[in-house]
C-alpha cells in the first residue's frame, strides 16, 4: 500500500511542477484598420466613400489595394497617412490611434509634385530642411536615398531634365529621406508607359527589400498588385468595403516573367473576379 501510495504522490508532484508553455502573444501590427468608415460632407447626408473596413498590415509587409474607380482607394490611403480622420472606426499605428500625420509614415502621390526650381538633391532634402536638420547631414541622407533609387549622377538636374519615371524616383527618395517605417504609395506609376511601369515596379521591390519597409500601394493594375505584394485587398464600388483579402503565395524574389505562370494567372483571376463581382 505504502509503496503504491508513495509512487502516486511522487507522480502527482512531478505533474504539478511541470512547466507550462508560455502563451504566444501575436505581434502588434504596424497598421490596424478597425470598422473604418468615411463620409465626405455634403448635402443629403454627404458622400460615403468607405464603409466598415477592417484589416491589419504587418511589419515589413507589402500590401496592394485595388478596386474600381471611385471606390475609395485614395481616401483609404489618406486615412492611413493621418491626413484624414475617419467618420467612424479608427486607424491604429503601432497600436496607438492615428490622429494626424507622423514622420514614421511616408506618402507618395500620383504626381511627383517636385519643385521645378530645385535640383534633384534639393527636392530630396526639402523634408529635412523643414525639420531643421543641419545641411551637411541632410545632404548625406539625401545622397544615400538618391543612390538607393538609382539617380546617382542626377543630383544637380532640375525636374525639367527628368523623365516621368525619374521624377517618381525623386518623389520616392523624398518620402524615404527621413527613414519612415511605412511607405504609402497612391498610384505612383499610373502616368508611365507600360515598360517604364514594369521597371519601376522592379525598382520598388528592390528598394523594399533593401530598406525592409512596410509598403501599402494603391494601384489600378491587377498584374502589378499580384507581382509586387504579399497580400491584395480588393475594395467594392463606393462606398468601398472589403470584398477580398488575398494572400499572394508566390516565391520571392519576384520576376516579371512570373506573370506568365499558371499560378500567377489564377491569383490575378481571383482578384479580377472580386473586382467585377
Amino acid at each position: 500500500m505504502n509503496s503504491y501510495h508513495d509512487g502516486t504522490v511522487s507522480d502527482l508532484g512531478r505533474m504539478a511542477v511541470k512547466p507550462q508553455p508560455t502563451p504566444q502573444i501575436p505581434p502588434t501590427p504596424i497598421l490596424a484598420v478597425e470598422h473604418l468608415s468615411h463620409t465626405y460632407p455634403g448635402p443629403g447626408g454627404g458622400v460615403p466613400a468607405l464603409a466598415h473596413l477592417s484589416f491589419r498590415v504587418e511589419r515589413q509587409q507589402f500590401i496592394a489595394i485595388v478596386g474600381p474607380s471611385g471606390c475609395g482607394k485614395s481616401t483609404l490611403l489618406r486615412l492611413l497617412a493621418g491626413l484624414l480622420l475617419p467618420t467612424e472606426g479608427q486607424v491604429l499605428f503601432d497600436g496607438q490611434p492615428l490622429t494626424g500625420p507622423r514622420r514614421r509614415l511616408g506618402l507618395v502621390f500620383q504626381k511627383a509634385n517636385l519643385m521645378p526650381w530645385r535640383t534633384v538633391l534639393a527636392n530630396v532634402t526639402l523634408p529635412l530642411e523643414l525639420q531643421h536638420v543641419p545641411a551637411t547631414e541632410a545632404s548625406a541622407q539625401a545622397q544615400e536615398v538618391i543612390d538607393l533609387v538609382g539617380l546617382a549622377g542626377f543630383e544637380a538636374t532640375l525636374p525639367r531634365g527628368l523623365s516621368g519615371g525619374m521624377e517618381q524616383r525623386v518623389a520616392i527618395a523624398r518620402a524615404l529621406v527621413h527613414n519612415p517605417e511605412v511607405l504609402l504609395l497612391d498610384e505612383p506609376f499610373g502616368a508611365l508607359d507600360a515598360l517604364t511601369r514594369e521597371r519601376m515596379g522592379a525598382e520598388l521591390l528592390r528598394i523594399w527589400d533593401a530598406r525592409k519597409k512596410t509598403i501599402v500601394l494603391v494601384t489600378h493594375s491587377i498584374p502589378e498588385a499580384v507581382l509586387l505584394s504579399d497580400r491584395v485587398l480588393v475594395l467594392s464600388p463606393r462606398p468601398g468595403h472589403l470584398r477580398l483579402l488575398l494572400d499572394i503565395a508566390l516565391p520571392r524574389p519576384r520576376q516579371v516573367a512570373m506573370q506568365y505562370s499558371p499560378a500567377f494567372g489564377e491569383l490575378a483571376g481571383e482578384v479580377r473576379a472580386a473586382i467585377e463581382a
